[in-house]
């Protein structure tokens, strides 16, 4: 069996999971709830490339990623051009985005990413 490495591990939750040379990252919010979409955004993906840069991945290695909006029909495109901005060019990764209700009323933007390691 091959080994499974866990980081930042609680009772409910770990941020990181490593298994087979592939992370899965739990999903990353901005650290304040105060700032717009675009804010919320940069945060949320600096959260995300900080945690693959600590296991030895980056964002031009990322598989899959889910993004979740509290509104879709809002904050869409701004977060696209977010998205598009910090994606080097030809890694863009199988994704989806949605809309939902949020773990707390300020949270505009979830991104949850699976990433080669």
């Amino acid at each position: 069996m091959s080994p499974i490495q866990r980081h930042d591990t609680s009772v409910r939750m770990s941020h990181i999971v490593v298994h087979n040379g592939t992370a899965y990252l739990a999903g990353a919010v901005a650290q304040d709830y105060s700032g717009d979409i675009t804010q919320q955004t940069i945060e949320a993906l600096a959260d995300v490339e900080n945690s693959l840069d600590r296991i030895g991945s980056s964002k031009s290695r990322l598989l899959n990623a889910q993004i979740w909006l509290r509104d879709i029909a809002r904050d869409f495109d701004a977060m696209n051009a977010v998205w598009e901005n910090w994606l080097p060019a030809g890694t863009a990764p199988a994704r989806a985005t949605g809309e939902a209700r949020m773990a707390a009323p300020g949270i505009l933007v979830e991104v949850i990413v699976t990433a080669a390691v």
